[in-house]
């Protein structure tokens, strides 16, 4: 069912920085997110094996976009899942999946250590149900689900011409796909990781240690462990990029280009930005991945006591880097 996306120019920002930048547009997938990718790939693959059948159950856990692309695919094969989220994601997404006939599960926040973490109790439900457990974090049809398609349609797209890849990790599998299958046409092409506060990601690959501090917004990116999926991924370099500046961005993308972007696609456009500022005037080509639509966190970011209350200003234009 998957289709190639556009990759979408962000001609703002590459007039401020001489480069230019490119977003890729996984909003316009079935299932609105990224996440389609992985979750056509994940299905198929256990229905190839058998640990699936028409008719059958699966459960996973996730921040909502995995969830609603398996919604999405499964009820083509007379799926039913069983959805399990931390309570304090976006209505948008709750109301999403139950309009999608799911059945959904809400849990608590905690870390991961935790038994009670959304990971552990999908598991948990799995194994009691006898039904399939998805496990998107160490499943390698995700990361495969993008070396077998994003990355070959960002190399196709920009006719092999692309310097620099950089996005943002949840479960890995995008950045795990993606860089593996370009490092393949071009060992010199940059992969870059984009980390929000409160993961960390950020501090491995530059002190080898899991350590964070703080907390984002952003919903589905950012770990404090290694899955097998991002074990997949050949990483060059990586920044953290603070809620402000991905509100900054997220605002302008939607003023100055007219795309209405969620916070992961924010986040993501603003560390393409960065990057390309520091390679200013090089003409760089550079992708990243626009995730979601704004439209899946309205409550949320076009909220302005929710804003206000965590200390984010719409009207604060981008920094000059």
């Amino acid at each position: 069912m998957l289709q190639t996306t556009p990759l979408l120019k962000l001609d703002s920002l590459s007039r401020l920085t001489g480069c230019e930048i490119y977003g890729k547009a996984e909003f316009l997938h079935i299932g609105g997110s990224v996440k389609d990718r992985a979750a056509e790939a994940m299905l198929d693959a256990a229905l190839a094996s058998g640990e699936l059948s028409p008719g059958g159950v699966l459960v996973e856990g996730t921040a909502g976009n995995t969830g609603i692309g398996l919604a999405v695919y499964a009820a083509r094969k007379q799926i039913s899942c069983v959805i399990v989220m931390p309570d304090n994601q976006s209505a948008e997404k709750y109301q999403t999946l139950q309009a999608l006939g799911v059945e959904l599960i809400r849990v608590p926040p905690c870390p991961f250590s935790n038994p009670d973490h959304f990971y552990h109790t999908a598991r948990r439900i799995a194994q009691e149900r006898g039904a399939f457990w998805v496990n998107q974090f160490e499943n390698t049809a995700n990361y495969r689900a993008h070396y077998h398609t994003t990355g070959p349609e960002i190399w196709e797209q920009t006719s092999g011409n692309v310097d620099a890849f950089l996005c943002a990790a949840g479960t890995g599998g995008t950045i795990g796909g993606v860089s593996r299958f370009l490092k393949e046409k071009n060992p010199a092409v940059q992969i870059g990781l984009i980390d929000p506060a409160g993961s960390g990601l950020h501090s491995y690959l530059t002190t080898g240690e899991l350590k964070a501090s703080g907390s984002s917004i952003t919903e589905g990116i950012g770990i404090m462990r290694l899955t097998e999926n991002f074990r997949a991924a050949t990483i060059d370099g990586s920044q953290v990029v603070n809620d402000q500046d991905m509100i900054s961005m997220l605002f302008h993308l939607a003023r100055q280009e007219g795309l209405l972007v969620g916070t992961s696609s924010a986040l993501n456009a603003f560390g393409a930005y960065a990057y390309a500022a520091a390679h200013q005037g090089s003409g760089k080509v550079i992708v990243t991945i626009l995730c979601d639509s704004g439209s899946r966190y309205a409550s949320k970011i076009f909220d302005e006591v929710f804003l206000h209350g965590k200390n984010l200003d719409p009207m604060r234009p981008l920094p000059k880097l």
